[in-house]
């Protein structure tokens, strides 16, 4: 069932801006034409954790453990998952959407591990209480968090990566959304990360971008059409600092085309190919086994 792209903007919309949900359902009840087919549609655009699950919990092949850690004077908390088999790898920061750390992203965490990392995914709204069960409430957190804690967080979390003895040393940082976002700020504010992968993130402060030390990887959708039209000048700023990058923009698909909770922004052909993509990158910059 291919939704009218009023709706799936319409979604995007509510995501993204400060639209409630009773307003956000009048108007998806209005597009699509009753209650009933505004309930199919959202069932195909909401997330669906536990069908999209593609490596359980308890794998045996991973040990996986929440963390409380204080680095720095920093404090942390997340989902910290690693290879049981013997290896100097190096650690992969792994950031979060605007919904928080929740099972998706713990999903993707998991899967970053069985590809040969230390991954990390950090709740980067720890110091707001942390990533509440109902995704609109996390939602509401993002505006409150203070970019300065977003970036000390996210040195701490690379630093705690680091300092493992099974580390290379080397960390990178893969960031969806609101996380790609982030990541161009850990850019631009710590030398020390070797690699950074954005997917669909927006650009950082471009006067900061001569900062840049790591090598970096961007992953934009055809249709997400302001993040686009903003890659331009970005690149012309990468370019003029000399900063090594690769900016790819992926054919016909939607904004969280990676998102495999959302039946339907999710691409897997797309999906597949940044994933293979993003793992290359992160092995040959972080010197992961």
């Amino acid at each position: 069932m291919a939704l009218d792209r009023r709706i799936v903007e319409l979604y995007d919309e509510y995501t993204h801006k400060p639209l409630d949900r009773r307003s956000f359902m009048n108007r998806l009840v209005g597009l699509a034409g009753s209650a009933t087919a505004a309930e199919a549609a959202l069932a195909l655009l909401e997330p669906n954790y536990a069908q999209a699950r593609q490596v359980a919990p308890d794998d045996a092949r991973l040990e996986a453990r929440h963390i409380a850690e204080t680095v720095g004077g920093v404090a942390l908390k997340g989902y910290l998952v690693a290879p049981k088999t013997p290896a100097r790898r190096g650690g992969v920061l792994v950031i979060h959407e605007n919904r928080g750390l929740n099972p998706h992203i713990e999903d993707v965490t998991r899967r970053m591990a069985l590809a040969g990392f230390t991954a990390l995914g950090l709740d980067f709204l720890t110091p707001l209480g942390g990533t509440p069960a109902d995704p609109d409430a996390a939602r509401a957190l993002f505006p409150q968090l203070k970019p300065q804690d977003v970036v000390a967080q996210g040195r701490a979390a690379l630093a705690l990566l680091a300092a493992r003895p099974d580390a290379t040393g080397k960390t990178g940082a893969v960031g969806f959304c609101w996380g790609g976002g982030a990541v161009n700020d850990l850019a631009v504010a710590a030398p020390e990360l070797s690699a950074g992968v954005v997917f669909y993130g927006r650009s950082p402060d471009l006067a900061k971008v001569p900062q840049i030390k790591a090598r970096l990887l961007i992953q934009h959708a055809a249709r997400d059409t302001r993040l686009v039209e903003a890659l331009p000048a970005y690149e012309a700023a990468l370019k003029a600092a000399h900063i090594r990058y690769q900016a790819i923009v992926y054919p016909d698909v939607d904004h969280a085309f990676h998102n495999d909770t959302s039946a339907e922004r999710y691409n897997a052909a797309a999906a597949r190919l940044a994933w293979e993509r993003t793992v290359a990158f992160l092995a040959a910059e972080t010197g992961a086994a």
